[in-house]
């Protein structure tokens, strides 16, 4: 009779489908089990399984103990579970990609329950499937303390929840467990959860435990935790003991110089010893150790642990042995929270006693309300409801307690939402960061993490989470930066993540959150963590102890939240608020006149006014303007939301004070906006018949509203350079450590100089081009002209337009590859100067906002090495000039060189002649250029018979002399430029000079009119001054400058009458 046979006759099956499922039992069990008792079986596998080779009676008596204990483990034990299968573990591996759950004894009832409660623990989350699968093994020992379940078809990771050493080396049958593939980010090949206890199919040795030691035929005698202690501050060279006494605390496993170990303690009473477990083939003993466990270790020898200063610690040897009892002093019925001393203590009131652990951090403003605080030591067990970040280690338990694990070593097998976890000596910390929950858990490396029951929930798909989180706990490693600026740069990246224009990979998005966080925080450096003395030291220090509490902490925004912040909080306000105080008794005419233009200027800097609001920061790209932008004149800040307008200026380096923006090395770099200002300006037109109906929408006939920001470039941080703001650090670096010495600058204009023909470009092919370098001496504004036959259309159309006047200071050169910004060489320089007019029309008016007066710049010209494609033509049918003529290319590029007169062949520049208001008073020129301060602003109703247009505005510019002039500006046929407010410097550039007809001097927009913002004032400005002006003339008026008549001086304010001198009627009234 064959063995087939033998095995069938023991069960007697009553169907075919069970004879079909007893020959597949047994054939998995012949092909996937026997071979691994071919060789020296283990030595705890009964005899009975071994030998040189396995007999058919082993297979047999295997086969039938197998069959016996699934049907033991099943409700019904007189049948047979002919719906599940036994796979073998490659199998497994190979074909299961989904995450499953495999429960042998339960009933159909029992699995719809099971599932019901695990949809109401976490609604909206997907419930492991069922699958009818049977898992039969042996486990081992696998690589760095792992647990793994082997046949001879391969192995796969266990993970237990509290496992017995005496399942090691053993053949097992698992009953209930889960599988999963892999982890959310798509790593690790799979893994299996017991959920239960497996069930031995070979019999345990007798195990003989006397006075707590360990079992064998003649027990050792252990030892209490209190002698212990006294045999290490005795060292006898060779002693081995056996100690016995509860697990106090199980730090991670921590791999240090390519040496793997873990420590635990042993506590009895007040006395604790260190156990230490270093690559000794013991590193599994970290799944069976479990605070508040009794266990006894065997074979104990003293050793010295170099680097901590305690020095003397337990080390297990080889013939260590691990014997516990499985009972813990904390059930699942404990409370929730405890405190070191075991004390129940709740997370939710941990709060309450902040104040007498905290202190104002010096350097920091009063009303800023940062403070450091001292963390608390607890134990805590809960529900894992929320994965935050699996890579970032952060987490959120019971729906309120946010967990921060990267202060640890990764686990190996991440958390899923559903687990159940209890946490021992983990630190309580209230409000470290505004962006997570106010409680907060970290663990350190001597908090211990157990889970005590595996979610029933499925993982993350590998998609939907972001591997490069990783990189900010590799970071912190490095760094070792606490908790408040870790979680900050947590909620960064997952900010910049869907803000950040390209969509760059996720690790490059940690690390410029990380870049970030340190300069928001202004640290910087390597703090050195002693990982010895955080575990064993006492009283307990790490970085966890102490943290930062800061209500300030700046808020990231995105460029479409901020925009459309500022459009809905524009019509907010009461149009009655507009007004000055005696709003009250104006005319209609003057009341929509008053309401037709304002403004609203308000800091991103925090005020003790507004305590509650974070300062916002700003990340993007800074670029020219876009052909879609609304203002064509000025640079942009773009993020993956949306575009917003600036205006820009940055410190002058030869003089005092502020100047436009004029480094084209700015455009492309990624950047943080760390201060600026958001203006709102409102346009409304209006025909209110009286103050009394303000409060009546149908008397607005048209209202929209512009934001921008207005910044230094002295205020934005660099995360990512541009190529040519690169080159630009380095030369300002260069030349910040001194002059150069001669043999430095010869070899470094060399090699700027030999980039031509034979130096290839970045991508290794060569990109021949042509450059000049030019002056920049006067600039027009932009306007629409009428492009004529040289439109695309090729009819007439109104397209953008501007030129400059330009010195060229010497000859076109060819280059093997694009010079950008370097430094201008001698070859450059050669020749005499020459004028040229550049004329910049359609796309290529976006360099408007970045060409100055009295700058230099490189005009490179790409894929080409034809100079004459830069020489100018005469420019005909102008009287004006004789200079030739260069259309600017919307595939050109300007790039600013900021240090040309560091070069002795580099001319000085010759600026325009900026003239003060008072000069302007003064002169008797045309067309005058000069600077000033804004110091009130009047929006111009130009009557027609179609109605009232806001199409101009009125400025009162004035100087330090306290002299003003008044300009006239007409936006009918040019571009409205922004920042034309009240308290910003401005450069007015080919303005009109005329006199009214009583002799007062005032200014005009012509089309070759130019304004400049210089300098920014502050939000002081905003709503210091309302002034209701009503001017009914046409541009540009006969009238004359108002001066006041008759000044009004209250108590609370200071009205002053502006009268017509020509007309003789009231114009206007300006109250302070």
């Amino acid at each position: 009779m064959d063995s087939v046979q033998r095995f069938l006759d023991r069960f007697s099956p009553r169907s075919e489908a069970e004879v079909t499922w007893l020959k597949e039992i047994f054939s998995v069990i012949t092909q996937q089990l026997c071979p691994m008792f071919t060789g020296p079986a283990p030595p705890t596998v009964d005899e009975s399984l071994t030998g040189a080779e396995v007999s058919s009676d082993v297979c047999v008596s295997l086969s039938v103990r197998v069959v016996k204990t699934l049907q033991e483990n099943r409700t019904l034990t007189h049948t047979l579970p002919v719906s599940y299968r036994l796979v073998s573990v490659s199998e497994l591996v190979s074909r299961q990609h989904l995450a499953c759950v495999s429960h042998l004894s339960w009933s159909t009832n029992q699995q719809r329950v099971g599932v019901r409660e695990a949809e109401l623990s976490l609604p909206h989350s997907t419930v492991l499937p069922q699958v009818n699968l049977l898992l039969i093994g042996c486990l081992k020992e696998g690589q760095g303390g792992e647990w793994r379940l082997m046949d001879s078809s391969g192995s796969v990771r266990c993970e237990f929840l509290s496992p017995s050493p005496q399942w090691l080396n053993r053949l097992v049958f698992l009953p209930h467990w889960n599988y999963i593939p892999h982890n959310s980010m798509g790593q690790d090949a799979g893994y299996v959860e017991l959920i239960g206890s497996p069930v031995l199919l070979c019999p345990i040795p007798e195990l003989g435990l006397a006075a707590g030691a360990t079992g064998g035929a003649e027990p050792l005698r252990a030892v209490g935790v209190r002698e212990a202690a006294g045999v290490l501050s005795n060292r006898v060279r060779g002693q081995r003991l056996s100690v016995f006494g509860d697990v106090g605390s199980v730090f991670p496993l921590l791999v240090v110089s390519g040496s793997t170990f873990f420590i635990f303690t042993l506590t009895e009473d007040k006395h604790t010893v260190p156990v230490l477990v270093k690559d000794s083939g013991r590193l599994w003993w970290s799944q069976c150790v479990c605070v508040g466990q009794s266990v006894c270790v065997t074979a104990l020898r003293v050793c010295v642990l170099r680097g901590w200063r305690g020095n003397k610690l337990l080390c297990v040897t080889d013939r260590s042995e691990l014997h516990t009892n499985n009972t813990l002093t904390h059930t699942a019925g404990d409370t929730q929270a405890e405190s070191q001393s075991d004390t129940p203590l709740s997370v939710k009131s941990q709060h309450a006693d902040d104040g007498d652990c905290e202190g104002a951090e010096p350097g920091r403003g009063v009303w800023s309300g940062v403070r450091v605080k001292q963390s608390r030591i607890i134990s805590y067990q809960g529900t894992v409801t929320e994965v935050v970040s699996e890579g970032a280690g952060l987490y959120v338990l019971d729906r309120e307690v946010g967990l921060c694990l990267a202060y640890q070593p990764s686990l190996r097998r991440t958390l899923r939402a559903g687990d159940c976890v209890q946490l021992h000596h983990v630190h309580f910390l209230y409000r470290p960061c505004p962006d997570f929950p106010p409680s907060m858990l970290c663990t350190c490396l001597r908090s211990s993490l157990r889970v005590t029951s595996f979610s029933r929930l499925g993982g993350i798909s590998p998609g939907s989470t972001c591997p490069g989180h990783e990189a900010l706990p590799r970071l912190l490693l490095d760094k070792n930066r606490g908790v408040s600026e870790y979680l900050w740069a947590c909620h960064l990246s997952s900010r910049l993540a869907h803000s950040l224009v390209s969509n760059p990979k996720q690790q490059c998005v940690c690390l410029l959150s990380w870049k970030l966080m340190e300069f928001v925080w202004r640290v910087g450096g390597r703090v050195r963590r002693d990982i010895y003395s955080e575990m064993l030291d006492e009283p307990h220090i790490c970085p966890l102890s102490q943290y930062r509490v800061d209500p300030g902490v700046p808020q990231l925004l995105s460029v479409s939240e901020l925009s459309q912040s500022l459009q809905l909080d524009s019509w907010t306000v009461s149009l009655s608020s507009l007004l000055p105080p005696a709003g009250s008794g104006l005319t209609g005419s003057e009341i929509n006149a008053a309401l037709a233009w304002s403004y609203r200027i308000r800091s991103s800097d925090l005020d003790s006014r507004e305590p509650d609001r974070c300062r916002p920061l700003l990340v993007g790209v800074l670029e020219l303007p876009s052909s879609t932008s609304e203002h064509k004149n000025s640079l942009q800040l773009r993020d993956a939301t949306a575009t917003i307008t600036c205006v820009v200026t940055e410190t002058n380096e030869e003089e005092e004070g502020q100047r436009s923006a004029f480094n084209t090395a700015w455009i492309g770099c990624l950047v943080c906006v760390h201060q600026f200002t958001m203006v709102t300006e409102r346009f409304l037109q209006s025909d209110f018949p009286s103050y009394q109906h303000l409060d009546q929408d149908q008397f607005i006939t048209h209202k929209h509203c512009r934001v921008y920001l207005q910044f230094s470039l002295d205020h934005l941080y660099i995360l990512s350079p541009s190529v040519t703001m690169a080159t630009h650090l380095r030369i300002k670096g260069e030349e910040s450590e001194g002059d150069l010495s001669d043999r430095r600058k010869r070899r470094r204009e060399k090699q700027v100089s030999s980039v031509a023909r034979t130096m290839p470009i970045v991508g290794g092919a060569s990109q021949p081009c042509v450059s000049v370098v030019l002056r920049v001496e006067q600039k027009e504004g932009v306007a629409w002209r009428n492009a004529g036959a040289e439109s695309d259309r090729g009819g007439s159309c109104l397209v953008l337009h501007f030129s400059l006047q330009a010195a060229l200071i010497g000859p076109v050169v060819s280059w093997g590859r694009d010079p950008k910004n370097e430094p201008m060489t001698d070859r450059e320089t050669i020749g005499e100067e020459e004028k040229v007019v550049l004329l910049f029309s359609g796309v290529c008016v976006r360099w408007f906002p970045l060409l100055q007066a009295g700058c230099f710049y490189r005009l490179v010209v790409l894929n080409i090495q034809d100079p004459s494609i830069l020489i100018g033509c005469d420019v005909s049918g102008r009287s004006t000039h004789s200079d030739s003529s260069l259309q600017v290319r919307s595939d050109w590029r300007f790039h600013t060189l900021t240090r040309p007169l560091l070069l002795h062949t580099c001319r000085k520049a010759l600026s325009p002649t900026v003239l003060s208001v008072s000069e302007v008073l003064d002169s008797s020129l045309e067309l005058v250029c000069f600077q000033g301060v804004v110091t009130d602003r009047t929006s111009l109703n130009d009557r027609t018979d179609s109605g009232h247009t806001n199409s101009g505005v009125r400025l009162t510019m004035s100087d330090q002399s306290g002299r003003s002039l008044q300009v006239y500006m007409d936006f009918g046929h040019t571009l409205y430029p922004p920042g034309l407010l009240p308290g910003n410097t401005l450069l007015l550039s080919a303005f009109q000079r005329k006199l009214s007809r009583t002799g007062s001097v005032y200014c005009s927009l012509v089309p070759v009119s130019s304004v400049t913002v210089m300098s920014l004032g502050d939000s002081s400005y905003s709503g210091a001054a309302h002034c209701v002006g009503v001017c009914t003339h046409s541009f540009v008026p006969v009238l004359s400058v108002a001066q006041p008549l008759r000044c009004f001086s209250p108590k609370q304010s200071k009205i002053c009458v502006f009268i017509d001198q020509v007309g003789d009627r009231c114009i206007g009234l300006c109250v302070y």
